[in-house]
């Protein structure tokens, strides 16, 4: 090391190896899913009751209303309307749909997938006339589900699954729902 030729030399020292810890998400990210089979009467039932519960055990019981109702229609979207795309290989030849619930500090999102690549479709058509006093020209035979979504999501979309089918998607933004919690608290005196 102290020979002429090394005097001088810059050397390079690695560092020591670092302690390298697994990788963790957030401690306030949470997941939760399950997959159900589509042509069981009580798949609808389920992912409704799932909905519920996951919401209640992640201190999102205020919400569980209006996720419940979008579990239920975004299901019930993919239980009627969703054909395999030309295969029905999951869960031994049964279609299925599975619905996937995430949390963040400021957000919650709900997933619905199902094996159809179709992309859903709101109501099309021209502007009604509510004075008509028909109650059936108000709304379009199909698509009152997603509008139902839409109104209570803060947000809806859907996108393409890499394998086949589709998910459809829906964020409830938190913030919103913490002030209604504390103002309700506040005006009850709680």
């Amino acid at each position: 090391m102290t020979s002429p030729e090394m005097r001088g030399t810059p050397r390079l020292v690695a560092p020591p190896p670092a302690v390298r810890e697994p990788a963790v998400l957030s401690g306030s990210y949470r997941f939760r899913s399950i997959a159900l089979v589509a042509d069981y009467p009580d798949t609808p039932a389920a992912a409704r009751h799932t909905a519920r519960h996951v919401l209640g055990e992640w201190g999102l019981a205020g919400l569980a209303d209006d996720v419940e109702l979008c579990v239920s229609e975004l299901v019930g979207n993919a239980i009627h309307h969703a054909t395999p795309d030309g295969r029905r290989v999951q869960l031994a030849g049964e279609r299925r749909v599975v619905v996937a619930f995430r949390y963040w500090p400021r957000s919650l999102f709900v997933e619905v997938s199902d094996e159809d690549s179709t992309p859903p479709t709101l109501p099309a058509g021209d502007p009604v006339d509510p004075s008509t006093g028909s109650e059936d020209a108000l709304l379009a035979e199909g698509g009152r589900g997603l509008f139902i979504v839409q109104s209570l999501a803060d947000a809806t979309w859907w996108a393409p699954a890499d394998q086949g089918g589709k998910s459809v998607f829906c964020r409830f933004d938190l913030a919103e729902e913490r002030e209604r919690s504390a103002e309700t608290r506040f005006t009850s005196g709680s």
